[in-house]
């Protein structure tokens, strides 16, 4: 059986770019895997996919352009900077979509896009209308502005957390906005049935239900990022229940993107629930 099912043409797709994608180990921009990447998302829009590119990395360029070494600890030197990161985040993806020919748009969110009824009805239509207009959105969570996922404890219970990660968020956007799939990239090859480090670890193919086996598999965070393994599994079992598809994969792979929606076994996939219940 297919890797990707693919009952009917996909329409559209979301895809996450990790900080471990966008940044190299040095702390300086993958600039070259970053045009890489845009060049297959613009040759997915040429073939009529309509893709949705949620990016981190905004934290990341703003400790690359102050010279810092660490990730600040001070929230409001974090939100400084990401909104120093934003701005160039923006002007990469910009200056490299341009010369393809493809205009993007920034749409940055929080939490309260997806509470308030009247913000959601209104971030449904701007994103369906940029999309109808041929426009790529580069979507990340406002870290300026929102704080939650900064400062507070994933156990609080102060408010209930709809997303702490771009992991959760681009979850979310599949859920909201009609995707087909979600495509996780990052700086690992899928989940390994073990450890990665251990002798003979290998990336399952495939996952049929995200339970606390698959979740035990997870190996806590990655580097830069805020989200790691876990947080992935848990937004692949949202875009699960909602009748969707994800696959993590590696940002590095060649041609991944392409790959992925020309059926190629690469990374983990995880097939919807109703899919499985059919089989």
């Amino acid at each position: 059986m297919p890797r990707l099912q693919q009952e009917k043409a996909l329409h559209r797709i979301v895809v996450k770019l990790g900080t471990n994608v966008i940044m190299r180990p040095d702390g300086k921009v993958a600039l070259g895997l970053l045009c890489g990447l845009v060049e297959q998302i613009a040759a997915l829009r040429a073939q009529g996919i309509e893709v949705l590119v949620v990016s981190s990395g905004a934290v990341g360029l703003g400790m690359e352009r102050l010279g810092l070494l660490e990730r600040p600890t001070v929230v409001a030197q974090v939100q400084a900077c990401a909104a120093i990161g934003q701005s160039r985040l923006m002007a990469l993806y910009d200056a490299a979509f341009d010369r393809l020919g493809c205009p993007i748009a920034q749409v940055l969110l929080t939490e309260d896009d997806f509470r308030d009824p009247t913000r959601h009805t209104n971030l449904r239509a701007t994103l369906d209308a940029l999309l109808t207009m041929g426009v790529i959105p580069i979507v990340n969570e406002n870290d300026t502005v929102s704080t939650i996922e900064l400062d507070r404890p994933t156990e609080s219970r102060q408010r209930e957390r709809i997303f702490g990660d771009n992991d959760k968020l681009s979850a979310l956007l599949v859920k909201h906005i009609g995707a087909d799939l979600l495509v996780l990239l990052s700086d690992v090859d899928g989940l390994y049935d073990r450890n990665p480090t251990e002798p003979g670890a290998t990336v399952l193919g495939s996952v049929d239900v995200i339970d606390e086996r698959i979740l035990g598999l997870a190996d806590g965070r990655n580097g830069r990022g805020r989200g790691g393994m876990i947080s992935k599994l848990e937004s692949a079992r949202i875009v699960l229940h909602a009748g969707k598809q994800v696959i993590i994969a590696n940002g590095r792979t060649p041609q991944v993107l392409e790959r992925i929606v020309a059926g190629e076994p690469i990374g983990t996939h995880f097939a919807p629930v109703q899919e499985r219940a059919a089989r």
